[in-house]
């Protein structure tokens, strides 16, 4: 079962369904509530662009200094927040570094 979100302009609401059967509105109370399909997006890769802060990645803020010099060593140098998170500058970019790391990202297309 899936979270799925609904809007009725005025108050948001929250409903779970088997994954793919969630309908594209509901009537509660004499409301009729709509799929708000930007709500469900909070998982989907930002779409303003490169550079990229990935907190995925990221590390806890005691280790950014750690994080920033492995990156270095590594001939990947990254900048890190002082959140602990590497920011890319394109994809190119993040596929060196986050091999550099040992880490794959599935979704990544690459």
């Amino acid at each position: 079962m899936s979270v799925y979100c609904y809007t009725d302009g005025k108050e948001s609401v929250e409903r779970w369904f088997p994954m793919g059967r969630a309908p594209k509105s509901f009537r509660r109370n004499g409301r009729t509530f709509r799929r708000d399909f930007s709500a469900e997006a909070v998982g989907v890769p930002m779409s303003k662009g490169w550079p990229m802060e990935c907190v995925a990645s990221g590390v806890a803020p005691s280790q950014a200094g750690e994080l920033r010099e492995f990156y270095r060593k590594s001939g990947v140098p990254t900048e890190v927040t002082a959140d602990g998170n590497p920011v890319y500058r394109n994809a190119a970019h993040r596929r060196k570094a986050l091999k550099a790391r040992g880490l794959n990202d599935r979704a990544g297309y690459f």
